[in-house]
C-alpha cells in the first residue's frame, strides 16, 4: 500500500488569523492542510526541490538566497545543500509551520531550520518584500498554491504587475526568480515574459494528480 493510501492520522489542528491549519500523517509521510485545502506533503517534494535546484544552476554565484514559504522544508534543504550558498533566508507567516519544522518535520528535511546558514523571517512575504531593502541572488517562491489557485486572496498581489516589480527590485543583477505553481498558468507566464523578457517553464509530473509547474526568470 502506498503512503498516500494509508489511513489518515490528524496530529494537530489549530486556528490562526488566516483560518484553520492542520498537520496530518499517512504512513511515514506528512501533509499540511489549510482551510480544508491541501497545501503540501512530504511524499511529493520533487517540485519543491526543483524550484531551488534549477535556479541554483542558472546563477554562477548564489551567495544569498531567499525562500518564500517554509512548507515542509524541502526547498530550504535544497538551498543549503549547495556549498556556494552563504545564507538561506526563509520567510514564513505561520508560526505553526515553523513549530512543526522544528519538531516532527525536522527529521524529513535534515533539520534545515536549525542549520547555521538558515535565517528565519517570521513575516508575511507579501508585505515584507515591499518593506525590505535587502537584495538576493535567488528568490524562490512557493506561496499558497501559485498564481491561479490561492487559499488566501491577499497573496494575489505577489503575482500581479506591482508584485513582480517589487520582486525584481529585490533581485541582484544576474539573479534568478522562481515560482512554484499547481497549474500551468499561461496568463502568469505571459506577465513574466512582459516583465523579464524570458521565462523557463518546467512541468513536474506527480504520481498522483496533476503535474506541478515551475517558472524561472533572470534579471
Amino acid at each position: 500500500m502506498n503512503d498516500i493510501d494509508m489511513p489518515l492520522e490528524i496530529l494537530e489542528r489549530t486556528v490562526t488569523p488566516r483560518g484553520e491549519i492542520q498537520l496530518q500523517r499517512r504512513g511515514d509521510h506528512f501533509e499540511i492542510i489549510s482551510n480544508g485545502t491541501f497545501l503540501m506533503a512530504t511524499y511529493n517534494g520533487e517540485s519543491e526541490r526543483l524550484l531551488v535546484r534549477r535556479a541554483l544552476e542558472l546563477v554562477p554565484a548564489p551567495d544569498k538566497v531567499l525562500i518564500g514559504g517554509l512548507g515542509v522544508g524541502f526547498s530550504l534543504q535544497e538551498a543549503l545543500r549547495d556549498p556556494r550558498v552563504q545564507e538561506a533566508a526563509v520567510v514564513e507567516i505561520e508560526s505553526k509551520i515553523i513549530e512543526w519544522n522544528r519538531s516532527v518535520l525536522a527529521r524529513v528535511n535534515g533539520h534545515a531550520l536549525g542549520h547555521a546558514k538558515t535565517r528565519l523571517i517570521h513575516a508575511d512575504l507579501v508585505a515584507w518584500i515591499r518593506e525590505t531593502s535587502e537584495t538576493f541572488d535567488l528568490i524562490c517562491l512557493d506561496i499558497d498554491n501559485g498564481p491561479d489557485w490561492k487559499v488566501f486572496d491577499g497573496n494575489a498581489s505577489l503575482y500581479d504587475e506591482a508584485g513582480l516589480t517589487a520582486l525584481q527590485s529585490r533581485l541582484r543583477p544576474g539573479g534568478c526568480l522562481s515560482f512554484w505553481s499547481a497549474t500551468s498558468s499561461p496568463d502568469f507566464a505571459r506577465r513574466l515574459q512582459e516583465a523579464f523578457g524570458n521565462v523557463e517553464t518546467r512541468e513536474v509530473p506527480q504520481t498522483h494528480g496533476d503535474p506541478d509547474f515551475i517558472f524561472y526568470v533572470r534579471r
